[in-house]
């Protein structure tokens, strides 16, 4: 895929979120259901978003007024005026903006088109896609396996954490990539990028709606202990048949959805980004060691099959290289570009 001019980095963001906001509603007034703004643990996403910029724009700031207040180069007032003069110019507040609000329309649309699904495709693929876990286990469930040599203990509450951190981190990935970084147009790479995770995973989702493990077969998670995670599950079950009860008389929305995972798809969207570009080599580390304990928590907790989780991948490296080619970035160049950066590397490990 070509990279387009660089111009308005943000317009394929804005467009998208646009299109698919549009969508959601055009599917509700189909299907006469209700649109709703979807709630999480820790409030509305617009307040989560708005807490994290906040927070940010304050670790952005304050060290850099701190400096110049001790280096006696102004007074605090004047220091504060000076760094928000250079780092948040009309425009950037702008683009920043225009960014955090195309992911929440379209956080919104996925999170409705997905409230919908039960009413648009019936159909259950969860037997096909269980038949096919136990084809890739040689006769045995991957979920099994991996209770087995993992143990039903500790690691359900450590697996547990890892897939319960992924909800603070993505947002707080997103708003670290506009409000820290200089360049608008890698942000809105990321930006564009998690944008075309909702809306493929969504059409993954109708292509092959399925409920997950958990939801389909119980007992082989009844083994593992309370978590925040099962408590997560069975609010989600909850919810679930309230909406297919009314979904009128709930402000609940249907979540429970399998194929494919967006866990694992926007975990390696994050650590691709973090490797392709020039972030500092312990957060690219860092983002593979979480999008692998992310893999393996879907499978542990029951939320994913394995073709879920080769879906969510598949996903997430087509977003990485279309919200590339959408920002003015060239993949193929930058993996060109590292090739000999890596050689030289190995070679000095060597000598």
């Amino acid at each position: 895929m070509t990279a387009l001019p660089a111009r308005h980095p943000y317009l394929v963001a804005v467009v998208l979120a646009l299109a698919f906001g549009a969508l959601a509603m055009i599917v509700a007034a189909a299907a006469g259901l209700p649109v709703r703004d979807p709630d999480g643990a820790v409030g509305p996403a617009y307040v989560r978003l708005a807490g994290l910029v906040a927070v940010l724009f304050c670790a952005d700031v304050i060290p850099r007024v701190a400096a110049r207040v001790r280096r006696g180069q102004a007074r605090p007032i004047g220091a504060l005026r000076a760094v928000v003069g250079e780092r948040w110019t009309l425009r950037r507040a702008w683009v920043v903006l225009a960014g955090l609000l195309s992911f929440y329309v379209t956080y919104l649309a996925y999170r409705n088109l997905k409230s919908f699904l039960p009413f648009v495709r019936d159909p259950v693929y969860d037997g096909s896609l269980a038949e096919m876990d136990q084809v890739l286990g040689l006769g045995v469930d991957p979920a099994t396996v991996l209770h087995a040599v993992l143990g039903t203990g500790i690691a359900a509450h450590v697996l547990s954490f890892v897939y319960l951190a992924f909800l603070i981190l993505m947002p707080l990935s997103l708003v670290a990539a506009l409000v820290w970084t200089r360049d608008l147009r890698r942000g809105f790479w990321y930006v564009t990028a998690l944008g075309l995770n909702w809306i493929l995973g969504t059409a993954s989702y109708y292509l092959l709606p399925a409920l997950g493990p958990v939801f389909a077969d119980p007992a082989t998670f009844a083994g593992l202990p309370p978590t925040g995670v099962s408590q997560l599950q069975a609010t989600l079950w909850e919810e679930r048949l309230a909406v297919l009860a009314d979904p009128f008389a709930t402000q609940a929305v249907h979540g429970v959805a399998a194929f494919g995972s967006l866990h694992v798809s926007i975990a390696f969207t994050a650590a691709a980004f973090a490797s392709l570009t020039d972030l500092p080599r312990w957060t690219s580390r860092v983002a593979w060691a979480f999008f692998g304990l992310t893999t393996v928590s879907t499978i542990y907790l029951g939320w994913h099959y394995v073709a879920d989780d080769v879906a969510g991948v598949a996903i997430g490296a087509l977003a990485v290289w279309a919200g590339a080619a959408a920002t003015g970035h060239d993949v193929r160049a930058m993996l060109a570009a590292r090739r000999p950066a890596r050689r030289a590397q190995s070679a000095a490990r060597v000598a």
